[in-house]
């Protein structure tokens, strides 16, 4: 086997399932689960015809770059979304489609990182996605963590590394809007970055898979496509960006997303596709198409999720130090007490299932950003997400007897 295999460390679910393995649900209440970040709306209807009527396309294989419908689709929502001119996004040299951003972004490292060089090290958000540390661990490089903590505004701080360590970097994942704190990366932040990026020779994965689901209607995250366009940065160099139809549409199932950016990045990538063999299938490519071209449903799902919030708020506030992210369904708390016995006494207590902030997060020197917190994914429907809370503060109430 891989001797690799071995530096990955469990994933958040499997150490939640150990934590509560001996734990008894209150089943005198119906179980409610804020812990997995599935969307639970009701997916875009539009891509659900879509995907039927293409079912005939199941007899032939797809191609690995997509069809050029698809990539026309995708160039022309990027184009709209971030402000780049159409005629900078070339669909054959800077597109590629992916089975979610999940099988890219960790494919990604695989043919970025030279695991030869000495030193190589791949950057990213503490906590964050799980991914991008397997991906660097499973790529041959170190991991290196940036905290992401409330005098940063939960943003990865990017003063965390010293000039000797960015050195080494070789990749860094940026997540905007974050998971699990919801923090929108700025412009300013963003151009930082690339200064970074062309100071030490890195490349950055932007994964904002979560970009279509904020707070404001007025004012969308930016995205460093939109960045590099605006620098006139040729080719969109060093900036790839990941999205996927998965929060967006509703259609976690449909493993529907691509990748975009550096034209010769994403060319070696394409190589590398070829034997990856991650493709989408015509129909899966079908649903996709319909749901980029359609922005009503995404509209809609911001106003759920607006709804969602707008509820929750006045009844989480007083039991924590918590505020409303400008981005994504998660929900970021702090407790004056463990996250790990929250989390046992609320499924013990009131069969509700939450994530400890700990396991999002690496202990760095003996501190971990995750400890005292909560991971709260407001998926569930309104009426649900309302009960959890109010369960919550029963639990947080029985804590501090």
């Amino acid at each position: 086997m891989n001797p690799r295999l071995d530096t990955l460390q469990p994933y958040p679910f499997e150490r939640l399932a150990a934590l509560l393995r001996n734990t008894c649900a209150n089943t005198s209440q119906p179980p409610i689960s804020l812990a997995i970040g599935e969307p639970q709306h009701p997916p875009a209807e539009i891509a659900r015809t879509a995907l039927i009527e293409a079912l005939d396309g199941i007899a032939h294989y797809p191609p690995t770059r997509g069809s050029d419908a698809l990539r026309e689709a995708i160039g022309d929502w990027l184009a709209r979304r971030f402000n780049i001119a159409r005629q900078s996004l070339d669909d054959k040299r800077h597109i590629l489609p992916a089975a979610g951003t999940r099988e890219a972004l960790f494919s990604f490292a695989q043919a970025i990182v030279d695991p030869s060089q000495p030193g190589a090290a791949v950057a990213m958000p503490n906590p964050g996605y799980q991914i991008y540390e397997g991906a660097a661990l499973l790529a041959g490089a170190e991991p290196l963590y940036l905290p992401c903590l409330p005098d940063t505004d939960f943003l990865a701080d990017l003063d965390a590394l010293s000039s000797a360590e960015w050195d080494r970097v070789q990749l860094l994942y940026i997540c905007s809007p974050g998971n699990p704190t919801g923090a929108v990366a700025d412009r300013a932040y963003l151009e930082r970055a690339l200064e970074l990026a062309d100071k030490h020779d890195f490349v950055i994965a932007s994964d904002e898979c979560y970009s279509e689901i904020y707070a404001d209607e007025s004012a969308p995250p930016p995205g460093l496509l939109d960045i590099a366009h605006t620098q006139g940065r040729d080719d969109f160099s060093r900036c790839v960006v990941f999205h996927s139809l998965s929060k967006r549409s509703n259609l976690p199932g449909l493993r529907s997303g691509f990748v975009a950016g550096d034209g010769a990045l994403l060319g070696e990538y394409l190589r590398y596709r070829t034997y990856h063999g991650a493709t989408l299938g015509h129909h899966v490519q079908a649903a996709s198409i319909a749901a980029w071209r359609d922005e009503i449903h995404v509209r809609e799902n911001r106003d759920r999720y607006r709804a969602k919030y707008a509820a929750v708020m006045p009844l989480i506030e007083p039991l924590c130090e918590v505020t409303r992210p400008p981005g994504s369904f998660y929900l970021w708390p702090a407790f004056d007490a463990s996250d790990e016995a929250l989390t046992i006494a609320a499924l013990r207590d009131e069969n509700l299932r939450v994530v400890p902030g700990r396991y999002l997060a690496r202990g760095i020197d003996g501190f971990n950003p995750g400890a005292g917190r909560l991971r709260l994914s407001l998926v569930a429907s309104t009426d649900d997400c309302v009960e959890a809370v109010t369960r919550l503060a029963r639990v947080c109430e029985a804590l501090t007897v």
